[in-house]
Formats: structure tokens, C-alpha cells, sequence
């Protein structure tokens, strides 16, 4: 449903853990983050930092730019990735296996006028039917706020949400990036983890990862990132991987692997958002390196496939001092 909040990893993005990145998230993401309710969810989606991943229904990252803010900022807590993906298990659009004791259209008082069908048909399957309408009226009213931008409201509803439908995913997955775009990061790591073992999703593994970033939790991030690498995912959740990784890499110093994690072979004529992402992050590791053509060359390539791409100010000043 919604992006994961916008953090600011190293990856060019807007997660809050990096130093520019657009991410996790987000992104990051999809990246996040980045990112708004979830595309497929409330149906107002509007950007989504990046998407981290776009699982069988992730309703987050269709809501806007998941995982995706995480890019440019520092780490975990210090950008903003959107990310959102709802899960697909339970459920899904046309699926009506279950779909029992769903209340009429005109009980639940508008409450799910923006959710897609799939999910309110998986909230009821697993939800008390008394506390149906109400849950989705909470769901509702988090993602309008996730998709608006305004994170402490969505994460308000977002925790109603869960004392009512605790067994949703999609209400974990909404209250999980709505505390990350929020800054409460211990909610948000809560939420996600659960998401993914409800949903065996990697989806939000990158928000994880930038999350733990922002917590100062360096041996963690190396953890979650193996755990990516063991567990796999989509190409766009990978990706949000490496923003986040490579910034963390930047973050504690170790510029020669973060730039040997980045660095693309090629330069897309058509990239992605979170092939932008990654290429932010290559972009400062060259800049930090020294490699201020290296960097350059990376820079351009952002801003020929997106002359609004955040953070290429700050990019521009580690390019300067690089030489």
C-alpha cells in the first residue's frame, strides 16, 4: 500500500538513513519509501521514492516510489526511502477463495472506497467480522495520509489499524513504512520483519536495511544484506539492496567495496528509477575515490534520464572536492 517514508541513503534518493539517496525503500522502496500508500492500495498514488520490490500485489509499492529515499541521505535514519508493497498472499485481485463475511458496501460507511477489492476481501478473511469496518476505515484512513505525505498521521491509523486486523499484512506492511517515512524506527523494523514473515517477501528487506542503518546498527545491516543476498528477490528490490548496502559501505569508510558493489558495467539509455539510485551511490563512491571522471560521467547519466533527480547539489560538492 504506501512507499516506505522517504530516508536519505547515499543513493541519490530520500531515505532517511542515507546521505542523499532517494530511497529503501524506500525506497526505498518502487524505495520506501520511498513513497506514499501503496499504488495498488489507495489508488491515489502518487510517488513512491522507489520501489523496492513489486511482489505478486505489494500494494505499497504501487502506491508511488517505494523504496527509493534511501539514496542520497547517509544511512538508515538519515533519508527517506519509499518503498510499499502489499502483500500478495491471502489473496488477490479476482481471487474470491475465501471471501466470506465481507460487509456491504454500504456498512462500512466509505471506509474502503479507496482500497483495492483484493484487499479488503484479504483483511475480512483474516479479520473478526465485527471489526471489519472499522479496520478498513483505519486502513483507509492511513494510506489517504501515507499517500499525502503525512507520515505521523498514517502512522496513527496505521497502529489502529493493527489493535484491530493484527493479522492483515497489508496493515503491517502500511504500518511499517508509515513509522519509517515517520522516523520511529523501532516500529518500523517491527512492522516490516513481520510483514516478511507473514509474507516471505523481501520486498521491504532494503527499508529493513536502511532502517538499521539509521539505528547505528552496522553489524545488523550486514546481516540483512546477506539475507537479501540468500533469500533473493526481485531485480528492483536488489537494486534498493545495493543503494542501501553501497551506502552503508560509504558511511563506515569502505569506499573501494561499496564502489566495487555499484559500479554499473553499462549506462542504460532507459534506467530505472532505482538503476538511478544505484548510480548516485557509484557516482559518490567515485567522488570519494578520487575518480572525479568517474564521477562525473555517472552524474550526467542521472541527469540526462532525470534533470530533477534529488540530491545532485551534494553530489556536485564531492565531485568538487574530489578534483
Amino acid at each position: 500500500m504506501p512507499a516506505p517514508p522517504p530516508r536519505r541513503s547515499d543513493d541519490g534518493g530520500r531515505s532517511r538513513s542515507s546521505t542523499s539517496g532517494r530511497g529503501a525503500g524506500g525506497s526505498t522502496s518502487r524505495g520506501a519509501t520511498g513513497g506514499g500508500a501503496a499504488k495498488s492500495n489507495a489508488a491515489k498514488g502518487k510517488r513512491q521514492g522507489a520501489q523496492t520490490g513489486q511482489p505478486a500485489r505489494s500494494t505499497s509499492s504501487r502506491t508511488g516510489r517505494g523504496t527509493g529515499s534511501y539514496a542520497t541521505g547517509g544511512g538508515a535514519g538519515r533519508g527517506n526511502r519509499q518503498t510499499g508493497a502489499t502483500s500478495s498472499r491471502g489473496g488477490r485481485p479476482g481471487d474470491d477463495r475465501g471471501a466470506t463475511d465481507i460487509p456491504a458496501r454500504r456498512d462500512l460507511r466509505g471506509a474502503a472506497v479507496d482500497l483495492p477489492r483484493w484487499v479488503v476481501e484479504n483483511l475480512a478473511r483474516v479479520t473478526p467480522k465485527q471489526r471489519v469496518a472499522a479496520a478498513l476505515e483505519e486502513l483507509g484512513e492511513a494510506t489517504a495520509a501515507f499517500t499525502e505525505g503525512k507520515y505521523s498521521r498514517a502512522l496513527r491509523h496505521g497502529l489502529k489499524a493493527k489493535d484491530l486486523a493484527p493479522r492483515d499484512t497489508t496493515v503491517r506492511e502500511v504500518l511499517g513504512l508509515s513509522a519509517y517515512r515517520a522516523g520511529d524506527w523501532r516500529v518500523a523494523l517491527r512492522e516490516l520483519r513481520t510483514y516478511r514473515r507473514l509474507t516471505g517477501e523481501t520486498t521491504h528487506l532494503p527499508v529493513e536495511m536502511d532502517t538499521l542503518r539509521a539505528e547505528g546498527r552496522a553489524d545488523d545491516v550486514d546481516k540483512a544484506w546477506q539475507q537479501l543476498q540468500d533469500l533473493g528477490g526481485s531485480p528492483s528490490a536488489l537494486k534498493e539492496g545495493k543503494v542501501v548496502y553501497g551506502s552503508h559501505l560509504l558511511d563506515i569508510g569502505r569506499v573501494a567495496e561499496a564502489r566495487a558493489l555499484v559500479t554499473p558495467r553499462s549506462l542504460s539509455p532507459k534506467p530505472h528509477e532505482e538503476d538511478l539510485r544505484v548510480w548516485y551511490v557509484a557516482a559518490r563512491a567515485a567522488a570519494l575515490d578520487r575518480d572525479a571522471e568517474a564521477a562525473r560521467r555517472l552524474r550526467n547519466a542521472i541527469l540526462q534520464a532525470d534533470p530533477s533527480f534529488p540530491g545532485i547539489d551534494e553530489l556536485e560538492s564531492w565531485i568538487a572536492a574530489a578534483g
